[in-house]
């Protein structure tokens, strides 16, 4: 079995804007998407502990992910959807950053870790929840330019 060299050399490629926007969704049932939508959650504000876990998860990515190179975050915007007929919530994570690799790993990250946040905080009224459909949506910049999920 061969194995690779190690981290990508990115020494050669342009610094560019790039941008990566992710997202995913946890399936909650009905008390603990009530504890949502009412704030009622006994550790504290779900939405706003969840968008501070992503925040910090998009900025620590290559202490997580170890080929991920350490890169200047410029920009993190977190958005929550609560979907009341699924009873879950829907989440996206945007990264922008002026570098030479793309973003798409702390996106990702940014929502994996605003799920399970929510999870955690809500498991004290059942651990059924489920999460899932954590997919990159768009990115933007690089060599390999734009790319757009199509569904």
């Amino acid at each position: 079995m061969t194995t690779g060299k190690g981290m990508m050399d990115v020494s050669g490629k342009n610094v560019t804007v790039r941008k990566a926007k992710a997202a995913g969704r946890i399936e909650l049932g009905e008390e603990a998407f009530d504890a949502v939508k009412q704030g009622s959650c006994i550790k504290g504000n779900v939405l706003e502990t969840a968008k501070i876990a992503a925040i910090q998860a998009v900025k620590s990515t290559p202490a997580m992910i170890p080929m991920c190179h350490p890169i200047l975050i410029e920009a993190i915007d977190v958005d929550f959807v609560l979907d009341e007929r699924g009873k879950s919530v829907q989440m996206s994570v945007t990264v922008k950053s002026s570098g030479k690799t793309g973003v798409e790993m702390e996106a990702l990250t940014g929502v994996a870790a605003a799920c399970l946040t929510i999870y955690d905080m809500l498991k004290y009224m059942g651990r059924e929840m489920t999460i899932g459909q954590i997919e990159l949506i768009e990115k933007t910049g690089g060599k390999s330019g734009d790319w757009k999920r199509q569904d």
